[in-house]
């Protein structure tokens, strides 16, 4: 088994997780300004994203852009890591690989602990990538214990590009906001993903 392999009730059972839903769960959160880099690039990109209608499209033109939006902001003193294999326990099939991953640590050549956040690209419903979201956020928490880093929660997203749906995880409570985050709404969506890294960098006051 692998991230990709679960389904949503296999992720609950197999690692004892209580699923809390609610609407709004980041609603409140700050807005973030978009840079002109990221307008320009946005208004350029999400037509022709969406025209070619591929997962890959909606990752390379949308996505990625939205996330080295948030590094930049962090003056590149965060990772940001795409495609890469994160295998933590393959016998509890938390093994595969993330489509993205936001690690607080600036090193770049490793993933390196602790990771703060799993963003899973699909080109389908939001739905279909819960499960295969949520696993990653576990590997991530126990990645981060045998790295000694105790992060409070790990976030995640599950997102076509277009739409965004967040998640966040606290020791075994999966916390699934049920509201969803469209692309014009892109400084509530950079306000969410830079709040789950600024809430656990204490040098960084937002």
């Amino acid at each position: 088994m692998a991230y990709s392999d679960f389904k949503l009730i296999e992720v609950i059972d197999s690692f004892g997780l209580i699923i809390h839903e609610s609407s709004g769960l980041f609603a409140n959160l700050q807005d973030q300004e978009s840079s002109d880099l990221l307008s320009i690039i946005l208004k350029e990109n999400v037509d022709l994203a969406v025209a070619i209608s591929s997962e890959k499209a909606r990752s390379e033109m949308i996505i990625s852009p939205i996330l080295l939006e948030i590094r930049r902001k962090f003056n590149y003193e965060i990772s940001l890591f795409s495609g890469v294999d994160f295998t933590v326990d393959s016998q509890r099939g938390l093994n595969g690989f993330c489509d993205f991953i936001l690690s607080l640590s600036s090193e770049q050549l490793l993933v390196r602990s602790p990771v703060i956040m799993l963003v899973e690209s699909k080109n389908e419903n939001l739905r279909s990538g819960l499960a295969q979201c949520i696993a990653e956020m576990v590997a991530a928490q126990l990645f981060n214990e045998r790295g000694g880093n105790q992060i409070k929660a790990i976030y995640g997203a599950v997102t076509i590009g277009t739409i965004w749906q967040f998640l966040k995880l606290e020791g075994n409570i999966v916390l699934i906001d049920l509201s969803e985050y469209y692309i014009k709404d892109i400084k509530k969506i950079l306000g969410i993903l830079y709040s789950a890294i600024a809430q656990n960098k204490p040098e960084i006051i937002y």
